[in-house]
C-alpha cells in the first residue's frame, strides 16, 4: 500500500511521515491554508531520502508553471487538481521525456443535486484520465460547491467505488498498465480500513486527517493512520 502524506509545511512533519513509513509526501502550491512557496518546499524535498516521492500539489492550467517548479527543485511527481486537460498532461510529459510521474486528480461531486449527471460527469472525467499514457496515477477525492480536493471530508464509497471498478474493468486492454489509483477525501486511521476495503487502491492519501491543526501534523494520528492503512492489506 502506497501512503502519502500531504499539505507538509515544514521539515519535522515530512521527517516524521518518512520515519513512520510513507512513501511519499506532498507539499501544496494551491491557494489554500497549508499552501508553500516553492522555496519552501524544496528547503523541505531536498533534505528527504532519494527513496520517497516529493509531490508537487498543483491547481492551475499553466503547464509553464508546473514545467518551471517540477524542473526547478527535488520534487519527483506532479499532482494536478485543474480539470483534465490532455494536451497539458502531454505537454509536461513532453517537456520531462515522458520520465514525469503525474497524478491527475478526478473529484466525486459530494451532495450533489443531480446524482445521474454527477455521476455521469465522474466516469466521463475518470474514462478520459485512464486513457492517457502519461498519466501515472489517478487521485480519487471529494468535490463540494465547486471546490475540488483538499476538503477534509468523504464520499459515497459504496456508491463511487461500484462506478470505478466498472471503468477500471472497462479501461483494460492488455496493451498497458493502467494508472494506479489513489485514493484521498476524508480519510483517517478510523476509516482507512473501510475505504482501502471498498476501492482495492493501489494508495491512500491523507492531510487534515493526521493534523493537530492545518499545516502541523499530529504524530500520534501519523502513526496510527500509517498502521491502520498497512493492516488493511495483510
Amino acid at each position: 500500500m502506497f501512503i502519502k502524506i500531504c499539505a507538509n509545511t515544514n521539515l519535522a512533519d515530512a521527517q516524521l511521515a518518512v520515519e513512520l513509513g510513507a512513501d511519499a509526501v506532498g507539499f501544496v502550491f494551491a491557494p489554500s491554508k497549508r499552501q508553500m512557496t516553492l522555496e519552501q518546499a524544496e528547503s523541505i524535498a531536498r533534505l528527504l531520502p532519494a527513496g520517497v516521492e516529493k509531490v508537487g500539489v498543483f491547481a492551475t492550467d499553466d503547464p509553464y508553471e508546473v514545467e518551471h517548479s517540477m524542473a526547478a527543485s527535488a520534487l519527483t511527481v506532479a499532482q494536478l487538481h485543474n480539470e483534465f486537460d490532455q494536451g497539458m498532461v502531454q505537454a509536461l510529459s513532453g517537456e520531462f521525456g515522458g520520465k514525469l510521474k503525474i497524478i491527475q486528480a478526478v473529484s466525486y461531486e459530494v451532495n450533489a443535486t443531480e446524482r445521474a449527471a454527477a455521476d455521469a460527469r465522474f466516469e466521463a472525467a475518470l474514462r478520459a484520465v485512464l486513457a492517457e499514457p502519461a498519466i501515472w496515477a489517478v487521485l480519487l477525492d471529494a468535490a463540494k460547491g465547486g471546490v475540488s480536493g483538499g476538503l477534509g471530508t468523504t464520499f459515497d464509497w459504496a456508491h463511487a467505488a461500484p462506478i470505478v471498478r466498472r471503468v477500471y474493468a472497462s479501461a483494460q486492454d492488455g496493451k498497458r498498465e493502467l494508472p494506479k489509483l489513489i485514493l484521498a477525501g476524508g480519510l483517517h486511521a478510523e476509516n482507512v480500513g473501510t475505504a482501502i476495503a471498498e476501492f482495492a487502491p493501489w494508495g491512500v492519501d491523507v492531510a487534515s486527517g493526521v493534523e493537530a491543526a492545518p499545516g502541523r501534523k499530529d504524530p500520534a494520528k501519523l502513526k496510527a493512520f500509517i498502521a491502520a492503512a498497512r493492516d488493511a492489506v495483510r
